[in-house]
């Protein structure tokens, strides 16, 4: 998939949108006049307005999940990870990946696999790191599983409050917790 590709180019600004200031409030066609282009186009390209959501949220999810993946597994790296994750710049993107995840547990989404992406596109891939740095198979899922929950309650606390030195606090915690 090369950017070059229109539903790439669209995508690629759609994201960018939400990051400048969120597009879960927006309908269609007032996020189609902010990226520059036709509700039409978003429709043809992803199917409807949900569709362009989902894909929005995974494409930050995995540009994210490649990024924290090339740093690696020490508790330096999860220090790292969270301050990027607790970032105000990423918000409007947090903020629109559990709403997205709201509607996929209320069936509202109309897109099954998000859930499954949400969960288990995180899980394998950290879990598979913790193994290459000699983890066992099953302590590394349950780890992964571990830390995506505690890093995902903490985000949610944080969105919810916006107190960012206590969220962190207890992030710093959990990590001392788990280097014992």
């Amino acid at each position: 998939m090369t950017e070059s590709q229109p539903r790439d180019r669209l995508l690629a600004a759609a994201v960018e949108q939400a990051m400048r200031g969120g597009i879960a409030d927006l309908s269609l066609r007032e996020l189609a006049a902010a990226i520059g282009t036709s509700h039409r186009m978003l429709l043809y390209h992803f199917g409807s307005r949900e569709g362009l959501l989902v894909a929005v949220a995974q494409a930050v999810e995995e540009a994210e999940r490649a990024r924290f993946l090339s740093w690696g597994m020490t508790a330096n790296d999860a220090r790292r990870i969270w301050a990027r994750l607790s970032d105000p710049a990423l918000w409007p993107a947090e903020r629109l990946f559990f709403e997205l995840y709201v509607q996929a547990l209320l069936g509202r989404l109309g897109d099954e696999r998000f859930l499954d992406s949400a969960i288990e596109g995180w899980i394998a891939p950290v879990a598979a790191a913790m193994v290459e740095a000699g983890a066992s198979e099953t302590t590394a899922r349950v780890d992964a599983r571990l830390g995506l929950a505690v890093v995902r309650g903490l985000l949610l606390d944080l969105l919810a409050t916006g107190d960012r030195d206590g969220v962190t606090e207890a992030h710093e915690r959990f990590l001392r917790l788990y280097e014992t």
